[in-house]
């Protein structure tokens, strides 16, 4: 087995080693900046963690698979951010700010074809199954993004409504970067069904995470200003509980907030005391635990020794755990 370092390693190796052309600057200088402003690379070490676990020893047989995975990830973070309209990606100018939106558009277009330009280098015997599950995943991140955009115009959004966004958004490509990498390993599908979900639940307890984190997380660790999400009336799933449970008591003072734009530590202290009254920081809380429950059981289903998974488990319990 390799250690986690290592392959994170092989990962930015892997990423440097992509022959990206010098001309036209501007289609290439983009893709170069996005992947050195970096982020942790969790979805392609999740695909070589995967691969690891069921006795692959040379992991390089699963690394295009991880660059497809953090190639379409980025790709997808590049078009996200023109939709948002977000002036920062990992504390840095993003893409459509530094150039401009059709400079974005057409380097994001061109990091999706890079995505499966390294899926045709895995295994041929592998790709048609390779291929069923990256796609299905792709087409769900785009349903994902969608149902995301139009919460933003719902004046009602349901519970399952937003899980079911964030697990299309988020999620599904966690499960599929770990699955890919079981297909790689020769895993039996049973395992890689186990391992896929394994990654999709966490990925819903690490959203869960996110949005308690915005409003309870410390500022300074955390690295966002505390509240961003009141503060653009975000459907998260703590205002979406809030605005479920609140009766003739709150739910005024709830809704006057909702329509004011400030001032902005008013709104969100005014916003975190009736979420405190309501408890739905306890109700998030006991969300994002059922989740994590159900992941580290389907890790538990997969049929290999528990100290082969450790690097999995361990890698979970930082995501999950985290304060920033």
């Amino acid at each position: 087995m390799h250690n986690t370092a290592q392959l994170q390693q092989r990962i930015i190796e892997g990423l440097k080693e992509i022959d990206m052309p010098e001309f036209p600057q501007n289609l290439y200088e983009p893709i170069k900046y996005l992947l050195q402003i970096g982020g942790k690379r969790i979805r392609p070490l999740l695909t070589l963690l995967a691969a690891d676990l069921f006795s692959v020893d040379d992991t390089d047989n699963a690394l295009p698979a991880a660059l497809a995975v953090e190639l379409f990830h980025n790709f997808s973070l590049m078009h996200d951010d023109i939709m948002d309209n977000a002036p920062l990606r990992r504390g840095q100018q993003t893409v459509h700010e530094k150039w401009n939106p059709n400079v974005a558009i057409l380097s994001g277009d061109n990091l999706l074809i890079m995505a499966y330009r390294q899926l045709a280098k895995c295994p041929p015997e592998k790709l048609p199954q390779l291929l069923e599950a990256f796609n299905t995943m792709a087409t769900e991140v785009c349903e994902g993004q969608q149902l995301d955009m139009d919460f933003e115009n719902m004046a009602s959004v349901g519970i399952d409504d937003y899980l079911r966004m964030i697990r299309l958004k988020t999620s599904v490509l966690l499960g599929t970067a770990l699955k890919m990498g079981a297909i790689l390993g020769n895993a039996d599908d049973n395992d890689a069904q186990h391992l896929y979900d394994f990654g999709v639940n966490v990925g819903l307890a690490f959203q869960l995470q996110d949005d308690i984190l915005d409003v309870y997380g410390d500022p300074a660790q955390f690295g966002k200003q505390r509240g961003g999400d009141i503060l653009a009336n975000k459907k998260t799933y703590l205002l979406i509980k809030a605005l479920e449970t609140a009766g003739t008591d709150i739910r005024p003072e709830l809704d006057r907030w909702l329509a004011t734009d400030g001032p902005a530590e008013a709104k969100v202290n005014a916003v975190t005391v009736l979420y405190d009254r309501l408890g739905v920081r306890q109700a998030a809380e006991l969300a994002k635990q059922r989740y994590i429950e159900q992941a580290y059981a389907a890790l538990d289903a997969i049929g290999v020794h528990t100290t082969r998974k450790t690097p999995l488990r361990t890698l979970a319990q930082t995501l999950l755990n985290r304060t920033s």
